[in-house]
C-alpha cells in the first residue's frame, strides 16, 4: 500500500470531489478524476464511496452540513428564545447567500447535486426545522412565545421564511430591498410567535 493510499480519508476525498466539481462541474466530474487528483486509483476511492452516487450524496451533505453546524450554536445559546430566533433565521439567509454570491459555479453545481440527492435534502431541512423547534420550545417555555406545538411552529416559521433560504430563491437574494423584505417577514413572525 502506498502512502498516499493509507493516508485517504474519507473527509480527504470529499474536499478533493468538492474541488473537481468546481473545476469540471456535476455532469464531467468522474470518480477517476477524484481519484486521479488524489494521486490513487479509482477503486481506493470506491473502498470509502461504493458508488459514484454515494459520493455525491456525501459530497453533498457536507455542503449541506456546513449550514446545520454554524446554526446549531445559535439553537443551543442560553439566551432569550427570540434573539436566538432573528440571529438564527439572519445566519441562515446570510450563510444560503454567501454560498450562492461566493461562489456561483459551485453553487449551481450543488443545485444540480441536491436534485439528485436521495437522503441529504431531506435530512438537512429535519435537522433545521428540529434546531427552529428547539428555539421555539424554548420560547414557549419561558412565556415568550405562545403556548402549542413547537414543531408544527418551527415547521410554518420554515416555510413562511422559504424566500430567505430555499436555493430556488437564489436569484433574488441580491435584488434591492430584500434586506427590507428579509426583515418584515422576520418582523411577522415573530409577532405571530409571542404569547
Amino acid at each position: 500500500m502506498s502512502p498516499t493510499s493509507e493516508t485517504l480519508t474519507a473527509e480527504r476525498i470529499l474536499a478533493t470531489t468538492e474541488e473537481v466539481l468546481r473545476r469540471h462541474g456535476p455532469a464531467k466530474a468522474t470518480v477517476v478524476d477524484v481519484a486521479r487528483a488524489l494521486g490513487v486509483s479509482h477503486g481506493s476511492v470506491y473502498r470509502h464511496f461504493r458508488t459514484k452516487a454515494a459520493l455525491r450524496e456525501a459530497v453533498t451533505k457536507r455542503w449541506l452540513d456546513r449550514t446545520s453546524e454554524a446554526l446549531a450554536g445559535i439553537a443551543a445559546e442560553d439566551r432569550d428564545a427570540e434573539g436566538r430566533l432573528r440571529d438564527w433565521l439572519r445566519g441562515l439567509f446570510d450563510a444560503k447567500r454567501r454560498k450562492a454570491g461566493d461562489d456561483p459555479e459551485l453553487f449551481a453545481t450543488y443545485m444540480v447535486l441536491t436534485g439528485e440527492s436521495g437522503e441529504a435534502v431531506p435530512e438537512h431541512i429535519a435537522d433545521l426545522t428540529a434546531q427552529l423547534a428547539r428555539i421555539v420550545a424554548a420560547g414557549i417555555a419561558a412565556g415568550t412565545f405562545a403556548g402549542g406545538d413547537a414543531q408544527a411552529a418551527a415547521r410554518a416559521v420554515f416555510q413562511a421564511t422559504g424566500r430567505f433560504h430555499d436555493p430556488c430563491y437564489a436569484p433574488e437574494w441580491t435584488l434591492p430591498g430584500v434586506e427590507e423584505d428579509f426583515a418584515a417577514v422576520v418582523e411577522l413572525v415573530v409577532r405571530g410567535l409571542r404569547a
